[in-house]
């Protein structure tokens, strides 16, 4: 069965796209940590980001960290922080999240809440940045 992410990646369940190519995809966290959290994942449907082949794994960090200088260019941090977990969803990933301090990038923290209109227009500032 497919994970969540796979079906984000076929168009099966929206999502506020950054970044795409024939490998990789990105997309807003819609419950985010902070303004600007994304996630990055490859399209193969691996569960342990460890158990990728050695180019998959350094191909998602490059676009990663693509991704992260894009974001740093719409979103007012000190830098982007990352994260792999990998608990939560059957599916490789990375979170980039724009933090201030150490303390920002603590998953049992609350959330921050953005509309539907602020996540759209991030991510379309964000898509822009990443295709310069």
């Amino acid at each position: 069965m497919a994970t969540i992410f796979t079906k984000i990646i076929n168009g099966d369940i929206p999502c506020y796209k950054l970044a795409e190519d024939d490998r990789y995809f990105a997309f807003l966290d819609i419950n985010p940590l902070a303004k600007g959290h994304a996630l990055v994942v490859p399209k193969a449907e691996v569960d342990y980001i460890f158990d990728l082949d050695p180019d998959t794994l350094a191909g998602l960090f490059r676009f990663s960290q693509r991704l992260a200088k894009a974001i740093e260019l719409v979103v007012t941090c000190e830098r982007i922080g990352v994260a792999v977990i990998g608990l939560e969803v059957p599916h490789a990933h990375v979170h980039l999240v724009p933090i201030n301090g150490i303390h920002d990038i603590d998953f049992s923290k609350p959330r921050v809440a953005l509309s539907n209109e602020e996540l759209s227009a991030l991510s379309k500032d964000i898509s822009v940045k990443f295709e310069d």
